[in-house]
């Protein structure tokens, strides 16, 4: 196993100048980059080995990488921090095989924690999907009470737009419970009432356990050379003091431990000045105008193909999302807001266009608001996209786990329509601008995975070249921000990157044709880790935030 680079470790103060040297610098500045000066947390040049003893002397710190990468880091442009945290150290579905087993592990869960948790406290879970378990549904209220044996359990679905609530639960919520939009007596809650009940058990989290949750997230970010976050927090997702905590916590002084920057959304419609004072970049992430496809709740021009009795929610109109837009441009702060469906995406598209014909488009542009997801976008609203400069933030992984003639995509949505989600290529090529997330804990932080699901899409026209699925999850990030100086390994630039153990390199086109690969110096093109679909993904050997170390591999 290849051995982590000597850097200082997390817990240790940044040392003032590094010279990395023998390895390869992913950089436009050179192609052939082989070493990398680091000055008070910003990349000072980058250029070869021979070219590098001038600055040997004068380092306080010379590092050989013997033969390892070295690239810009990720950027995770949609997250939920604690709800990750809360997967990665509490109960998580993901994969479960069928519904026996969910209600097993559901069980042994509720069993192993303290007495004074089930008690007192909501344990949380993550990740159950029906649509893969033989029984083809969720367990009954019945079911779902044996399991939880009297305690009251919060789990989400693996698009955490519904939830199972045991009777323990609803009883926190109250009556007026059945009283809301998406109630159910015996299934999954969605809507209004699944908002209701997360409320309440994110409530129930003590601040220990939430602190614990996002470090564990953090941690496990910059364990995969991640260097930033994009929070997408708001009241129907999270509370304001879970995204001051997360703040907080990641930008905890010169004394702490180093952490992945975090960049935090606050998706309250009109909200600029909470948005403000929360500290966050933005009034949009999950500002929700509709919900998800594996929950029948995104909003669809024609009914769902399994479900003809639903075309989905409608949370925002036009006219709330054009009010929104006008309020954050005229405030000199980013908009966004969470679409996925057809109608959906309509509906953001009228909107910005009214805020731009009122305010004018230069103004509207300037903000490069947002939409997350973006997964049902026809020609036309991709048009409108590069016209009204709107930035997507999209979540390839949501093609590899759902897309393709046999997921839930086709089962929800038919062959067709689930031929047309995420549509990347023609976004890149109508001009619109990517910043690549996970959406976790919606689908694992996993940055190259992200990056190979992009470039091996399940319907092929939609597949973009490794490089521009790399942009997208490192410099697309900090565009998304406004940050054009970040993300790339250039002189000035922060000095934000991720080491890698050696692998070979090619220049990778977005499809399966040898021709199309390349290790061949003379192209010009810096080469990056071959990500044919089952092949290994690059080993993290150190992240480095702003010439800080976060993650030492052990």
């Amino acid at each position: 196993m290849h051995p982590a680079p000597a850097l200082p470790a997390p817990e240790e103060p940044a040392v003032r100048t590094v010279l990395l040297r023998g390895g390869d610098v992913y950089s436009p500045a050179d192609p052939f980059a082989s070493a990398l000066l680091v000055q008070d947390g910003q990349v000072a040049w980058v250029g070869s080995d021979g070219a590098a003893e001038s600055y040997a002397r004068d380092a306080d710190l010379v590092v050989d990488l013997d033969g390892a990468l070295v690239t810009p880091a990720f950027v995770d442009a949609h997250v939920h921090a604690t709800a990750t945290g809360l997967a990665l150290t509490g109960l998580d579905l993901t994969g479960c095989p069928d519904l026996a087993e969910a209600l097993r592990r559901i069980t042994a869960f509720v069993r192993a924690q303290p007495a004074a948790d089930r008690e007192r406290g909501v344990l949380m879970g993550h990740g159950w999907d029906e649509t893969g378990w033989p029984e083809g549904r969720p367990p009954t209220l019945a079911e779902l009470d044996r399991a939880c044996e009297g305690a009251a359990v919060y789990l989400s679905r693996t698009d955490v737009h519904s939830a199972l609530a045991p009777t323990a639960l609803r009883a926190l919520v109250g009556a007026d419970l059945a009283a809301h939009a998406g109630y159910d007596a015996d299934a999954p809650l969605s809507r209004a009432a699944h908002h209701a009940v997360r409320r309440i058990a994110l409530a129930r989290q003590t601040p220990q356990q939430r602190d614990a949750a996002q470090r564990a997230m953090l941690r496990r970010a910059a364990e995969l050379g991640i260097g930033a976050v994009h929070e997408c927090a708001g009241p129907d997702i999270s509370s304001p003091e879970d995204l001051t905590a997360l703040l907080a916590l990641a930008g905890g002084g010169a004394e702490a431990a180093a952490h992945p920057e975090v960049f935090g959304y606050w998706g309250e419609l009109g909200a600029v000045d909470t948005a403000r004072r929360l500290g966050a970049v933005g009034a949009g992430g999950d500002l929700f105008v509709d919900g998800a496809v594996g929950s029948h709740t995104a909003c669809l021009h024609r009914p769902y193909s399994d479900a003809a009795d639903l075309d989905g929610a409608a949370y925002l109109t036009a006219d709330q999302i054009a009010g929104h837009v006008t309020a954050c441009t005229e405030a000199g702060m980013q908009a966004g807001f969470h679409a996925i469906g057809d109608a959906a995406l309509a509906a953001v598209v009228e909107g910005v266009r009214a805020a731009a014909g009122k305010l004018g488009i230069a103004a509207v542009r300037a903000l490069r608001h947002r939409v997350e997801h973006a997964e049902l976008l026809d020609a036309d609203a991709v048009a409108a996209f590069a016209d009204l400069g709107l930035t997507a933030s999209v979540q390839p992984a949501f093609d590899a786990a759902w897309g393709g003639a046999e997921g839930m995509y086709a089962t929800r949505l038919g062959a067709e329509r689930a031929r047309a989600m995420n549509p990347f290529a023609a976004m890149v090529r109508a001009g619109v601008p990517l910043a690549f997330g996970s959406d976790a804990p919606v689908t694992p932080l996993d940055p190259w995975g992200t990056v190979r699901a992009a470039a091996f899409h399940r319907t092929p026209e939609h597949r973009v070249s490794v490089r521009a699925a790399f942009t997208a999850h490192t410099r697309g990030g900090w565009r998304a921000l406004g940050r054009d100086d970040a993300g790339v390994l250039v002189p000035g630039a922060p000095a934000s990157y991720a080491v890698w153990a050696p692998t070979d390199l090619v220049v990778q086109a977005p499809d399966e044709r040898v021709a199309n690969w390349s290790t061949d110096p003379r192209s010009g093109v810096p080469g990056l880790p071959d990500l044919t679909p089952g092949g290994p993904v690059p080993r993290c050997l150190a992240t480095v935030v702003r010439g800080r170390t976060a993650h030492l591999a052990g």
